[in-house]
């Protein structure tokens, strides 16, 4: 069985480097999904389970804390796992994410090392 990881973010350069480090990780056959921003996921979370969401803050047409709390109020997966991975870390972001049930928060830049480590702390997944 795979794990399935959503990486939102509007950059794709960004996602790639998740995606590879994800794939790298020690992660049984992990299958890395990628949308642009919140909708696109979104979209993505609406048509296929997902195992986590890594995500970043600042995106267009709708962003992390955006999508968060349309998770947090989805029926269908408002138990979702999601680890924020944000050049946002103002203590402020981080207080309100910790208050909408985000446990992870990984600040950009990253380490392929810190990243990996980060995801293998979900015990769930490894």
């Amino acid at each position: 069985m795979s794990t399935k990881i959503l990486v939102v973010d509007d950059s794709p350069l960004v996602r790639k480097m998740v995606g590879k480090t994800i794939q790298l990780s020690h992660l049984e056959n992990p299958d890395v999904y990628e949308a642009g921003n919140g909708r696109e996921a979104l979209d993505i979370l609406d048509s296929d389970h997902m195992d986590l969401v890594i995500s970043d803050i600042h995106m267009p047409q709708m962003g992390g804390e955006e999508l968060i709390a349309a998770i947090r109020k989805s029926t269908k997966y408002a138990d979702l796992p999601v680890m924020i991975l944000s050049s946002e870390g103002s203590e402020a972001m981080v207080k309100k994410l910790k208050a909408q049930g985000i446990k992870l928060f990984v600040q950009k830049p990253f380490t392929p090392e810190s990243l990996r480590d980060a995801i293998e702390s979900f015990d769930f997944l490894v």
